[in-house]
């Protein structure tokens, strides 16, 4: 068993997390098999288990085959017995999820708001929580947490934003953690959205089997999460995997962080557009983006990622360069961090799908062959919804640790009380 302080609080919360964590990994588990596996007496067990029953975090699910003797009960973890709120902002669009305590989400909400000012943005987004936590408590669940998935680089232990050139500079220094604390008395985690995504898909996407991976994520800005030897890798002042603002042409555009030449400066969603846009009148006119320009007045990123489809056309030829940078930036990815796997997600990933052999012949040309060849490269199997469940991820990974409170918080039900 892990050992604390000498203080039998700390130790009963350890034993108690440990027991709930060990239900929680189990389909069913007898107390017999409990007693075992964390060497604790079965009396100990028995307490830890009345309690955990008393508030609905285990139940008892029938029978087991007996080993002689009698037959033992089966103990099972209950879901529904809390809920988590999963919160990942970009610019102009936020989502929210509702998800259980597998964090099987109940619901995914898609709102659109404009965060460029946290100081109009803000207040809005609180005002849909408070409707979607409302509702909630309305349908008797019980909210033991929020994670949130936001961009740029952060103080994840303050829950303070240090910079975030896709949202804007009023957002510099501002206390996100707060914010939410401020109006519910709940627990609230902050994390980077690419850290976020990379959790998800190591929980609950296509990384389950992989203990060193990076998820890569292509959309308003391009950011990497990693997690190494199943940690997520936040560096020294936890702002790692801005792969994104590796130049990848000197003097080349005027990215917002301030050089030239970035990646996310060439292919961040709006760094596309703006492309595009401003060669719209170059573009033949019997080429099919050109054509929806001219139907619809105007071009979003669903127009080019459709007409990517054809090949030859201005927007294929476009992403396939996108794919060849990408593939670039992933070369030095495999080169320096030597992942199991590597996965892309964001509103572009289901774009580069189309040209995933031009990424892998990428790395394969540019990264050491003997790392290059064994590093798998795949879609996010959780495509746009990464961000948001892995938000929901990050407050289930903080309230399930070892040390957690999470027991405490149901029994005194200081998680439905509202300042």
């Amino acid at each position: 068993m892990p050992k604390g302080p000498g203080n039998s609080k700390y130790v009963k919360k350890i034993n108690r997390m440990t027991v709930l964590n060990l239900i929680k990994q189990h389909e069913v588990v007898s107390r017999q098999e409990l007693a075992e596996l964390t060497g604790l007496t079965p009396p100990a067990i028995t307490g830890i288990i009345r309690e955990l029953m008393e508030i609905g975090l285990v139940k008892e699910v029938g029978l087991a085959k007996s080993r002689g003797g009698r037959r033992p009960v089966k103990l099972k973890f209950n879901p529904e017995a809390g809920y988590v709120l999963g919160i990942e902002v970009t610019r102009f669009e936020t989502s929210v999820c509702v998800a259980d305590l597998m964090n099987v989400p109940a619901q995914i909400n898609k709102i659109d708001l404009d965060m460029t000012e946290p100081e109009t943005g803000i207040p809005l987004l609180i005002n849909t929580i408070k409707q979607i936590l409302d509702q909630g408590t309305r349908e008797r669940k019980n909210f033991l947490g929020i994670g949130v998935a936001f961009p740029g680089l952060l103080s994840v232990k303050e829950g303070k934003v240090k910079r975030s050139i896709n949202l804007g500079l009023k957002w510099k220094g501002y206390r996100v953690k707060k914010a939410f604390e401020s109006n519910w008395n709940l627990p609230v985690f902050v994390e980077n959205n690419s850290n976020a995504s990379a959790l998800a898909e190591r929980w609950f996407g296509g990384a389950v089997s992989y203990r060193d991976l990076v998820y890569i994520n292509l959309g308003e800005g391009i950011s990497a999460g990693i997690i190494m030897d199943d940690r997520i890798l936040h560096g020294f002042q936890g702002h790692a995997g801005e792969i994104g603002h590796i130049v990848m042409v000197e003097n080349g555009p005027l990215c917002n962080c301030g050089n030239r030449g970035c990646l996310e400066s060439m292919y961040g969603v709006p760094a596309l557009l703006r492309k595009v846009n401003s060669e719209l009148p170059l573009i033949k006119k019997d080429d099919p983006l050109k054509e929806a320009w001219q139907t619809k007045g105007k071009i979003g990123i669903e127009d080019v990622e459709k007409c990517a489809c054809v090949e030859g056309s201005y927007a294929h030829e476009l992403l396939r360069q996108m794919a060849r940078h990408v593939g670039l930036a992933i070369a030095d990815v495999v080169n320096l961090y030597n992942p199991e796997a590597v996965f892309l997600g964001g509103k572009m990933a289901k774009a580069m799908g189309f040209f995933m052999d031009v990424i892998k012949d990428t790395v394969l040309t540019h990264a050491f062959p003997e790392i290059a060849s064994s590093t798998i490269i795949e879609l996010s199997t959780l495509g746009e919804k990464s961000g948001v469940i892995g938000a929901c991820a990050l407050a289930l990974k903080e309230l399930f640790k070892p040390t957690s409170d999470i027991v405490d918080y149901i029994q005194s039900n200081t998680f439905q009380k509202r300042r």
